[in-house]
């Protein structure tokens, strides 16, 4: 009775025994909270991830006129902006951001990135170089307070400040007028950029997307102060929040798209438009094409020189872009959301069909739907999607690509990556159009976060979307880099090496993570759900989603938030070792088999396997007379003392402790190395010998007294043939070729060479439909 249960103890505490023994220096920090790394908590913003009871945020009300000169592409405009100081600080002066001067000549942009003189060089790399000749950026003529007397200013590349006479005090407002104009760029050129115009020489039109287009005002915030980081390119923007109203002046047989409700709709559209704009108000299962395709290319024939002023407004927005061409088609759809119906629309050119009267609205549509299944209902009246060859998100309105080939054939990878920067773009007006993050600072809070929701909302689109981002496993070569290739999440936009992987692509998969493997579906989504209420229309930080997800779900998430957002280790976890254990029954069959199969394995030996052939015949062979009892003696046999032995053995046991010894149990101890360094949970696939098999999930947290290296025993009833650490590819593990026991070898292929990639939203690589017509 003491061998049995003393054997059965020893492999209960074994683990511990180890663990008592690990080295303190394997015990890192991976585990403890994240504490002095986050800000303090303040009446601004509580320990909870809420917004405070003394929050407050600033306010800007714009009123802008602006014309656009569709023979040599540029723009004059004149704004009134209204300050609202809502914080409790007097201003002695105010910040406006310029980023039309990140194009101008004397721009930081191309002087802090550096370039070399290769064999060959292309006309962009060469242009690249000799940026600051061009005729680009803001011209201000006159910054004037309400009684017309001029603002002292000061321009500093993208930021300009206004000197006040008195400081404005908590609760005052300061109302100026800035007139200004600047020349349009080609952003189809090798300066590219969001905004712009593309020119198209078959019928000598202008396609325009306006953003980033008239001085705007900077955030001043209750965790930052002014923010008035330069734009240099990619940081993008923070803004505040506030109503437009702008006066549009174009062309008379222009299009204009733009952020809010049209004012004057009687003024601008045909009796025709408009009989068609109030016929898709009631529309929801299928676009109405309000200027149809035909329409827009008998207008592309004949230069009106006539103008018209097309009137918008918007409330409570942080920006407004706007796009104008003859060129567009436009259509509309009606989607009811919270009780509401939202109108949402494409403008398009003749080149983006027949993709974009297929999908681009009935895309916007389901994002709308989707995003606001998980976050909040969409709470402004439009939702625009533009083809404009490029990928750029402002409220109510973005830009995107996909054309299909001339002939209207297109491939899958123009079809899906149509889709997939609608459904980003349009998406970007919940994140961060409404939950106002700083992009400039954070570029992952507003792309990281909307990137992921991309990923729901294409899985939501059709079954077997191939998404490119959001599964664990597509993030594992990124995370598997050179180490000087890497930078956290939590690093400003601007230095940031591989911007995609870390900005997009990383933050995204974190955070499918959390919601499959680490929290749960449930529990994420009401605590995601709950920071995206808490903080629409506000100016959230890091601080505040890491509060929030771990508030609303009662999850320690500390561990995570340090190991995906502050560090740079890969996840690569390993089966180190298998032991297998079966208690020992004492039965005395059982008992002898086991002793000859050690004693035969132990005598197992070369010579002897040898010797069975080489010696024909031994001594004892030839003489019987040498032998004796021994010779014949089988001490493996079980006898009638070994029976009574097993018997007493037996009586003595408890009706548990007999359960126990007669229940057959395997005992796996599985040993793990965390070889990659990022802690993360432990899940197993146990595949047995009658073909079933279970799976297992171990928290992080096993690693919490030993970052490297854990044991874990697991007692089955079923006979172990194959174990699998992360069968469904949810933890990004970079080495999957050792979470096999036993071992399993995957051949790894290689490429004898790679083709250059595509330009973006360009038709390439097979097009069979291309082949079937």
């Amino acid at each position: 009775m003491k061998n049995i249960r003393y054997l059965f103890l020893s492999i209960i505490l074994l683990p511990g025994t180890i663990l008592a023994q690990v080295d303190e220096q394997r015990h890192g920090n991976r585990f403890e909270q994240l504490g002095p790394m986050l800000r303090s908590p303040n009446v601004y913003r509580t320990a909870s991830g809420a917004p405070g009871h003394q929050y407050w945020q600033q306010k800007a009300d714009y009123e802008i006129e602006v014309e656009l000169n569709d023979d040599n592409q540029s723009i004059r405009g004149k704004e009134k902006v209204t300050y609202y100081n809502q914080s409790p600080d007097p201003l002695d002066y105010l910040w406006l951001q310029l980023d039309q001067n990140q194009r101008d000549s004397d721009s930081e942009t191309p002087k802090i990135s550096s370039n070399s003189i290769q064999p060959k060089m292309s006309l962009g790399q060469l242009q690249d170089i000799i940026w600051h000749d061009m005729d680009l950026g803001l011209k201000i003529y006159s910054v004037l307070d309400d009684q017309g007397n001029e603002i002292p200013s000061t321009v500093n590349h993208t930021m300009m400040r206004l000197d006040l006479a008195r400081p404005l005090m908590p609760g005052e407002s300061f109302t100026f007028h800035i007139e200004w104009s600047f020349n349009i760029h080609d952003r189809m050129s090798f300066i590219g950029g969001r905004p712009g115009y593309e020119y198209f020489e078959g019928d000598g039109n202008y396609l325009y997307t306006m953003s980033e287009w008239f001085p705007r005002m900077a955030v001043y915030s209750d965790f930052e102060g002014w923010q008035n980081k330069q734009f240099v390119g990619r940081g993008e923007f923070a803004l505040v929040f506030g109503d437009y109203e702008v006066a549009i002046t174009v062309p008379a047989d222009h299009m204009v798209g733009a952020t809010g409700v049209l004012q004057n709709p009687e003024e601008v559209l045909s009796s025709k438009e408009m009989e068609r704009w109030n016929q898709a108000k009631s529309s929801y299962d299928e676009p109405v094409v309000i200027r149809t395709q035909g329409e827009a290319e008998k207008l592309e024939k004949g230069k009106s020189t006539a103008k018209k002023t097309w009137v918008y407004h918007a409330d409570n927005v942080r920006d407004f872009a706007w796009t104008s061409s003859r060129k567009f088609i436009w259509d509309a759809m009606a989607v009811k959301l919270g009780g509401k119906d939202v109108m949402a629309m494409s403008y398009y050119a003749k080149e983006a069909n027949p993709l974009w009267e297929q999908y681009s609205t009935r895309v916007v549509a389901h994002t709308l739907k989707s995003y606001s299944s998980r976050t909040f209902d969409y709470p402004y009246p439009v939702a625009i999607s533009v083809e404009a060859t490029n990928g750029m998100e402002y409220p109510m309105i973005c830009f995107n690509y996909g054309r299909p080939d001339s002939d209207g054939t297109y491939t899958a990878a123009i079809k899906y990556g149509m889709i997939s920067v609608i459904i980003h773009e349009v998406g970007h007006n919940f994140f961060p159009m409404i939950v106002n993050s700083d992009e400039r600072q954070w570029t992952w809070m507003d792309e990281g976060l909307n990137t992921f929701m991309q990923f729901l909302a294409e899985q939501e689109w059709e079954r077997n979307y191939p998404s490119r981002r959001g599964p664990a496993h597509k993030i594992a070569p990124y995370m598997s880099s050179e180490k000087h290739l890497l930078e956290p999440i939590m690093t400003n936009s601007e230095n940031i090496i591989q911007f995609g992987p870390n900005a997009y692509a990383k933050p995204a998969t974190a955070l499918n993570i959390l919601r499959e493997t680490v929290m749960g579906r449930e529990l994420f989504d009401h605590a995601f759900k709950t920071y995206a209420q808490r903080w629409m229309f506000k100016h959230p930080t890091p601080d505040d989603l890491f509060r929030t997800l771990e508030d609303a779900s009662a999850v320690d998430l500390d561990w995570f938030w340090r190991g995906w957002f502050y560090g740079t280790d890969p996840v690569d976890m390993a089966i180190q070792d298998v032991k297998w254990y079966k208690i020992d029954s004492k039965k005395p069959v059982e008992v002898k088999a086991d002793q000859r199969e050690a004693y035969e394995r132990e005598e197992s030996y070369i010579s002897k396997t040898r010797n069975a052939t080489a010696i024909p015949e031994t001594f004892v062979e030839k003489d019987p007379k040498a032998a004796d009892f021994y010779n014949s003696y089988d001490r493996f046999t079980v006898g009638p003392e070994d029976e009574k032995a097993y018997n007493d053995f037996i009586n003595g046991l408890s009706s548990n402790e007999r359960g126990m010894l007669e229940s057959g149990l395997n005992f796996y101890e599985i040993s793990f190395e965390n070889i990659g360094g990022l802690v993360m949970p432990i899940i197993l696939e146990f595949q047995y010998e009658d073909g079933s098999s279970e799976v297992e999930r171990i928290p992080a947290q096993i690693w919490r007294l030993d970052e490297y290296e854990v044991s874990k025993v697991f007692a089955k009833e079923k006979v172990v043939t194959q174990i699998i650490l992360d069968p469904y590819r949810e933890t990004a593990d970079i080495d999957e070729g050792n979470n096999y026991w036993p071992r399993q070898f995957q051949p790894s292929r290689f490429e004898m060479f790679k083709q250059q990639l595509p330009a973006r939203g360009t038709s390439t690589g097979p097009n069979p439909m291309k082949k079937k017509r």
